[in-house]
């Protein structure tokens, strides 16, 4: 229903603002264990008890301060409003329709906004065994969750999932440098909840799906993006970014686990050359270096009013082959 100022407000009614799990969302349902797109993970407000009864100034007061603890995490701005006493008139209703459809939106979104994330070190690294690989090195990296709960209110606090890529080789040469110039364009790959992005802006970007997130991932491998080396002579050489989850198509609920999997193709015709050499044969076809894969996380704090931080899932290495 719709609320004007000086309306009162019933205990059925304020009990929808805490805990109705059908839109408009109430605070339990997004802050709380929540599901599919909402949940922090935070501690459930209790609904008031008899029907059409009174609604005591503590649970005002728990209700606005859930509020304002969220707001301070998502970065929304919420109605002024003050802690309020026994015998107290409150004054908003549709306000706190307004604020708790705002901040729902937000945790929907994946926190976009929240900035209070720890980012790790390199939690794992996956280095390819040696340099000359012939067609491809894919390395493989995952992160895994406690259980399904936590692994969707990490995304919906705006936590995220990192990839770096590099290469490494004993003497450069500048088939290996198209590979570092590669890493370089991805830089920070960021999975977060609803999309992904790069901190990289050269070479081609030549398939680009970085709108999907964990959100939008399934039981099988879908590509997120792949790069395309621009370095003179080695245009065919690229890396690709997939990722997957344990949750199917829909049901990122049920996931507990998301594997990233990186593909660098040297596809390129070789064109280096020995000193003097008068027959034009190409030498070092297979002079590719070793690829450095690292995985971290940025994971929720609570220093802008979520109760408690968020755990850093365990990762590890899945695979690292060549061909």
């Amino acid at each position: 229903m719709g609320y004007l100022a000086g309306d009162k407000i019933l205990d059925d009614e304020y009990n929808v603002f805490v805990a109705s799990s059908s839109a408009p969302f109430g605070y339990n349902h997004f802050a709380g264990v929540g599901s599919t797109v909402y949940g922090l993970g935070q501690a459930h407000i209790p609904v008031v008890g008899d029907a059409n009864g009174t609604i005591d100034a503590v649970n005002w007061n728990a209700l606005f301060a859930g509020i304002d603890n969220i707001a301070g995490h998502t970065k929304d701005t919420m109605t002024a409003r003050g802690q309020v006493s026994v015998g107290d008139t409150v004054k908003i209703k549709a306000a706190v329709a307004a604020d708790l459809a705002t901040l729902a939106a937000s945790v929907a979104a994946g926190s976009p906004n929240a900035d209070a994330l720890a980012t790790s070190s390199a939690l794992v690294t996956v280095t390819t065994g040696s340099e000359g690989w012939d067609t491809s090195a894919t390395q493989e990296v995952k992160a895994t969750f406690a259980n399904a709960n936590a692994m969707r209110h990490f995304f919906n606090a705006g936590g995220k999932i990192r990839i770096t890529v590099g290469a490494t080789a004993a003497s450069v040469n500048p088939k290996d440098t198209s590979f570092v110039d590669l890493g370089t364009g991805l830089g920070n790959f960021d999975i977060a909840s609803l999309a992904s992005t790069r901190s990289g802006d050269t070479e081609t970007l030549t398939t680009n799906n970085l709108a999907r997130g964990f959100q939008d991932l399934t039981t099988s491998y879908q590509t997120i993006i792949k790069l395309t080396s621009d370095n003179s002579n080695y245009t065919s050489n690229t890396i690709e970014m997939f990722a997957k989850t344990t949750g199917g198509a829909g049901a990122s609920g049920d996931a507990t686990v998301i594997t990233v999997k990186m593909v660098a193709t040297d596809a390129a015709a070789d064109t280096q050359f020995t000193s003097g050499n008068t027959d034009g044969v190409a030498v070092g076809i297979k002079d590719t270096p070793k690829m450095v894969t690292k995985i971290f996380c940025l994971t929720p704090l609570d220093d802008d009013g979520l109760a408690s931080d968020f755990t850093v899932p365990t990762c590890a290495a899945v695979s690292n082959s060549v061909s």
